[in-house]
């Protein structure tokens, strides 16, 4: 997370004495397992991402959603389930992430779910393509509590944009962005916190500059920079893997073939305090298990604070602690590699 001095005064007077002490029970356990190399896990999770929908109106190129290749289930986040969840969990929980894959705002419960997050006091967050946001869903996201709206927006002419995000429209995005800005200062509202997010390919890596102008001229609060995932880096197919080494994840070896440049060593904060819940309750180690191979459990079957602690986490965590290179899902993660704003 990236954090701007409003936007963490925000996220700070949410934080109860309960879940402050829950966070750092949470840290310690990582910090002792990471030193035994034997999982140990005190407190409940300080963020956990929800996945509204697996449906998407883009098909972006290196995206599961986008390519409608799932081998899971879709379909949509249900509010009483998730309502059930939240009070389960909203003494401890500090953040909430509502995405994972596919489109939030093709949820039609999606703002009903996040104002009973904000109820809750819980710091809300979501990602979209802000195709759906019109005038109307505007005034509602504001209306809901959301305290951070990240926009994907990852050109800043629709040639340019159409080339990673297929089927886009950049119009609409802009349009979106505009509706947002303009409904916070009729509501007189500080949130959402606005974050234009752009994902740095090699047809877009010249438009950084323009994107940060064209962020000041709207009114979003913060642009951030964000390295592109390739599945087939070795190849990149798609021509993705930016030039300027500054924005890649990968870098090539001495035989000219790219690489992964992240931190592969064998811990990982994530799987101690984030954990993600797909729309139809199976809970996984984090997002970079798109297709939630790793079913470390299933809410509809278990209670979370008794799935938390149960031996498929501690293996999973075990595993980690030997050997992260040998996991799929570790192998293409961008943990230690920077991220630019």
């Amino acid at each position: 997370m990236q954090w701007n001095w409003s936007d963490s005064v925000n996220f700070l007077r949410k934080l109860t004495f309960r879940r402050a002490i829950n966070a750092f029970k949470v840290y310690a356990s990582y910090l002792w397992s990471k030193w035994t190399k034997k999982p140990v896990q005190w407190g409940y999770p300080v963020s956990i991402s929800f996945e509204p929908t697996t449906s998407c109106n883009l098909r972006c190129p290196e995206c599961p959603s986008g390519l409608r290749a799932f081998t899971r289930p879709t379909g949509m986040l249900q509010k009483n389930f998730f309502k059930e969840t939240i009070d389960q969990l909203y003494r401890e929980l500090s953040y909430l992430v509502f995405y994972f894959q596919g489109e939030p705002y093709l949820n039609p419960d999606f703002l009903a779910m996040v104002k009973y997050a904000a109820s809750k006091k819980i710091y809300t967050a979501t990602s979209t393509n802000a195709h759906y946001l019109n005038d109307a869903a505007a005034k509602k996201t504001v209306e809901s509590g959301l305290d951070r709206l990240i926009i994907s927006i990852d050109g800043t002419t629709q040639e340019t944009y159409k080339q990673y995000r297929v089927g886009g429209n950049l119009d609409k995005v802009l349009e979106g962005a505009k509706n947002i800005v303009k409904w916070k200062k009729e509501l007189k509202s500080k949130t959402p916190f606005v974050i234009f997010q752009f994902l740095v390919v090699r047809h877009n890596e010249h438009q950084i500059e323009d994107v940060k102008r064209l962020a000041k001229e709207i009114g979003v609060d913060q642009v951030r920079l964000k390295t592109a995932q390739v599945y087939d880096y070795e190849n990149d197919p798609n021509r993705l893997i930016p030039t300027n080494k500054k924005y890649s994840r990968y870098k090539k070896n001495k035989a000219g073939v790219n690489e992964f440049k992240g931190n592969n060593a064998n811990h990982c904060w994530r799987l101690w305090h984030d954990p993600v819940i797909t729309w139809d309750g199976v809970v996984v180690p984090c997002c970079f298990d798109k297709d939630a191979q790793h079913n470390l459990g299933n809410l509809r079957q278990q209670p979370f604070k008794e799935l938390w602690h149960n031996k498929d986490f501690k293996h999973f965590r075990s595993q980690v602690l030997q050997s992260r290179k040998n996991i799929d899902i570790c192998a293409n993660c961008s943990e230690g590699v920077k991220v630019w704003g």
